[in-house]
């Protein structure tokens, strides 16, 4: 007999939307999360990260009907809001008119939104303070402490799905498998939350409907829409060095240092000082393993299977994706679990490969990039093709963040693409200079 009950470890936003697909398909579901109810508690502040979901994040959530209420408390952004050293601003838009924008989104508030979709199915429960020490892959009993009174507890009889983070402790369980692979690499840069409060009236302080960079080379500062009118600023900064986190100490080294490099956001941020001395300082892992399952009774998804950095958007879009993909391998083999586990494995892995690397070489582009005269000749000259040629030519941006072409397959498009751009451009240089030659 096939298992009907499932437990999902970590209540974040991809294990809330698989408890909300489970339940919807009539499964009995647990949910075991280590924070409290965020429903209640709140969440905590300079560690969120805003989301900026898109295409793919959308699909997911409209298959359960939740996409009209996440946009209704979201900040559409059209493109990039460039702030260079001396304060000049240049806009550079994401798609090829105002249809194709990314939604600022508040973390902490989806996450409510889905744990409260969850909550209103009659057969998931939810349980909070509940910290993952172990998992029995051979049994797929879990082993749980109260992070309050410190009892322990097994829960047994039913399919493990972990989806809890880039830490997950059900994945350290398997990565003592035989011929489980596994690697885990930080970026030399972290990150911390600042906060550009809103102005009278729940005013914009800068350009709403765009996501804010400033880019410095080897670092920069983000800052996303909120729908009250303020703006999450997000500082990705190496960890040590002259321009890193150990660098600023007292009230006054930040100041002084945000004066020289981001001047123009200093008036808007009138807690500034206090904000970054007290604020976390976090790092950015990106994780790849495999198998993402154990025969028919454990599975992965989200961060725990493939944790990226956020510097394409694509982390909660990716995990929302494979609750979708799982769904669907789920209902594709109804009795044989097994098999729906190896297809989502198979169907998965290499696009989680692909967004790792997209992630990784776009913080390049982000921070070293997007600030030159030269990539936003090539952004209006990569438009500008789409525009003439729609079904050949696709910018890589457009097929990760507005389509739901497979990254690798986006991946690879791209690289095929920009192969026969090189070489028409080099033809039209060449033709240019006999032209000249001989007029």
């Amino acid at each position: 007999m096939v298992e009907r009950r499932f437990i999902i470890v970590g209540g974040g936003l991809g294990g809330a939307l698989m408890a909300v697909y489970l339940g919807r398909a009539g499964y009995e579901v647990e949910v075991h999360e280590m924070r409290d109810d965020p429903r209640v508690a709140g969440t905590s502040a300079g560690r969120s990260i805003n989301l900026a979901i898109s295409h793919r994040g959308l699909c997911a959530l409209d298959r359960v009907g939740l996409a009209d209420e996440v946009l209704r408390h979201a900040v559409p952004m059209r493109g990039r809001m460039i702030h260079a050293l001396d304060g000049t601003l240049a806009f550079q838009r994401y798609g090829k008119d105002d249809s194709q924008t990314i939604n600022s989104v508040s973390r902490g508030g989806l996450n409510v939104l889905l744990l409260e979709a969850a909550a209103a199915l009659p057969n998931v429960r939810l349980i909070f303070n509940r910290k993952c020490t172990n998992v029995q892959l051979e049994s797929g009993a879990v082993e749980f402490t109260d992070t309050v009174s410190g009892e322990r507890s097994t829960v047994e009889g039913g399919v493990v799905v972990s989806a809890d983070g880039a830490f997950s402790a059900v994945r350290r369980a398997m990565q003592r498998l035989d011929r489980f692979n596994y690697s885990q690499y930080f970026i030399e840069h972290g990150y911390k939350e600042l906060t550009i409060p809103a102005g009278a009236g729940g005013a914009f302080a800068m350009e709403r409907n765009a996501l804010h960079i400033w880019p410095r080379r080897s670092f920069m500062m983000i800052a996303l829409p909120n729908a009250g009118g303020s703006f999450t600023c997000t500082l990705f900064w190496p960890f040590e060095g002259p321009v890193g986190f150990s660098a600023l100490r007292t009230p006054d080294d930040v100041r002084r240092f945000f004066s020289e490099q981001f001047h123009d956001a200093v008036p808007l941020m009138p807690t500034l000082a206090e904000d970054y001395l007290e604020h976390p300082t976090a790092s950015l892992p990106t994780v790849r393993c495999g198998p993402w399952y154990v025969e028919d009774r454990v599975v992965l998804l989200g961060d725990a299977a493939h944790a990226v950095v956020p510097f394409y958007g694509q982390g909660a879009n990716a995990a929302f994706e494979d609750v979708l993909v799982l769904s669907e391998c789920l209902e594709r083999y109804p009795a044989n679990r097994k098999r729906a586990f190896e297809t989502f494995y198979e169907l998965r892995k290499r696009n989680a490969d692909a967004i790792a690397d997209l992630a990784l070489a776009n913080f390049v582009e982000m921070r070293d990039h997007t600030g030159s005269r030269l990539f936003l000749l090539k952004k209006h000259a990569e438009h500008a093709l789409h525009r003439l040629f729609p079904r050949w030519y696709l910018p890589l941006y457009t097929m990760v963040s507005f389509t739901r072409i497979p990254y690798a397959d986006a991946a690879r498009r791209a690289r095929s693409q920009n192969r026969v751009v090189a070489v028409v451009c080099a033809a039209l240089f060449l033709a240019l200079i006999i032209l000249g030659l001989f007029a």
